[in-house]
């Protein structure tokens, strides 16, 4: 299993960090989580392509967590690759028929696209065959709970309090038969992340407040700091851990020192702050970077 950060940040413009998304490499498959801004040229930048990702997943429908959504779907479809299978909760399904739907915002670009005789001829140079389909992604919602077995992997989900009752969300938990990630998507501090992380080999944890930071009582309520996710490391026994999901104002030099103090203080194991492009593999030493 391999782990590559694709966007570590927040909804708030970044140079340094992409909104939410990872990949996560299993035998053949592309397991994309989350989908926001920025993600998709990450994704370039990693050397990937569009049409290689065979699933993605949504915690929830926050715009920071499916931005690039439609740019990736409508990508992959350009370049030909077979539909990707979506889960995600409602209305992903309602969504995607507003995106790519005979009705819907990409109507007018996919008329041309398919019907244009230059469009029809430059989809035919590259292989494709007429008539051109629509991009038809596979969708399937779900809840918290909901489990998905692949075969070379399994996908645990539970609920994860954010903005409820607005937003469905969940945390998500890879397993193989070797290794095993958790991704918190966005959550305070509660019982069912905290079983869904028992034992794994890496804990990517949103961190949204520095501690001390007793400002907006709702956001504090909601969003443990770095001591409190280092403690629930702890509590899970989990090998690695990785704080994500950086506020700008928490992301100088001197805020993730703070950050880096604070973890390894409360946390015997391995960690440290997720960056764009951070790769971590579970199946050999672990590194960090491209």
């Amino acid at each position: 299993m391999k782990i590559i950060c694709l966007g570590t940040g927040c909804p708030e413009p970044s140079v340094r960090r992409a909104s939410s998304g990872y990949l996560v490499e299993i035998g053949e498959d592309r397991v994309l989580l989350d989908c926001g801004g920025g993600v998709f040229d990450r994704l370039i930048q990693s050397g990937r392509r569009p049409s290689d990702i065979t699933h993605i997943f949504f915690t929830h429908l926050h715009s920071d967590h499916m931005m690039d959504y439609a740019r990736l779907v409508h990508a992959a479809w350009d370049e030909g690759g077979a539909p990707v299978k979506v889960f995600g909760p409602p209305p992903i399904a309602e969504i995607t028929e507003k995106l790519f739907g005979r009705h819907g915002v990409f109507a007018t670009d996919l008329i041309a696209r398919t019907e244009n005789p230059g469009s029809q001829e430059v989809w035919e140079e590259r292989g494709g065959v007429l008539p051109r389909p629509w991009p038809e992604p596979h969708v399937v919602e779900i809840e918290p709970g909901h489990r998905i077995d692949a075969g070379l992997w399994c996908l645990s989900s539970c609920n994860a309090p954010h903005a409820q009752p607005q937003l469905t969300c969940m945390a998500f938990r890879l397993d193989t038969a070797d290794a095993s990630f958790v991704y918190t998507g966005d959550t305070a501090l509660c019982d069912d992340v905290e079983t869904l992380a028992r034992g794994a080999d890496l804990l990517i944890h949103w961190c949204y407040r520095m501690v001390g930071d007793e400002a907006h009582p709702f956001i504090r309520s909601m969003s443990p700091d770095a001591v409190e996710i280092a403690q629930l490391a702890g509590r899970c026994r989990v090998k690695q851990l990785l704080l994500t999901h950086l506020r700008t104002a928490m992301d100088d030099a001197t805020s993730r020192d703070k950050m880096l103090y604070h973890m390894r203080a409360h946390f015997s194991g391995k960690a440290d702050i997720a960056e764009d492009l951070m790769v971590i593999d579970l199946a050999a030493p672990q590194s960090h970077g491209q």
